[in-house]
């Protein structure tokens, strides 16, 4: 067996509503087919692939777990920012030393950190 890549991360979430809106209508994964499965949930996709499933659950104690964050590829630094903003959610951009990646660092309704990673190339917001 040769791992071939990433497929999927699973978030738990109490506030499956909240979870979605946050992911679809902030972060811009679009929701897809999921297989009818006996509890409730999202998939979420992103490029064609479902990379994110949300599954309605009890949230552990600590959010993260072993886990400290998920992380994305994205787009549109500003856009990004003013959906945030927009939607009242606190985050932190930073610009990673060396590389010059824009990052976004944010919380999911539920606790769980998201990291974005924007392409240094893309201009910072002016109001941030």
């Amino acid at each position: 067996m040769a791992i071939q890549g990433m497929n999927h991360f699973n978030v738990l979430t109490d506030k499956l509503a909240a979870t979605r809106a946050f992911y679809v209508g902030v972060l811009g994964f679009t929701e897809g087919p999921r297989p009818p499965l006996d509890f409730g949930g999202a998939w979420l996709y992103a490029g064609g692939q479902p990379i994110l499933h949300v599954s309605e659950g009890k949230v552990p104690t600590d959010p993260a777990g072993v886990l400290d964050h998920l992380a994305f590829s994205a787009t549109d630094l500003k856009g990004t920012v003013a959906r945030l903003k927009a939607s009242g959610i606190k985050f932190a951009l930073r610009r990673q030393v060396g590389v010059g990646t824009w990052q976004i660092f944010c919380h999911d309704p539920c606790g769980a950190k998201v990291e974005l990673d924007f392409p240094p190339e893309e201009s910072a917001p002016a109001d941030t």
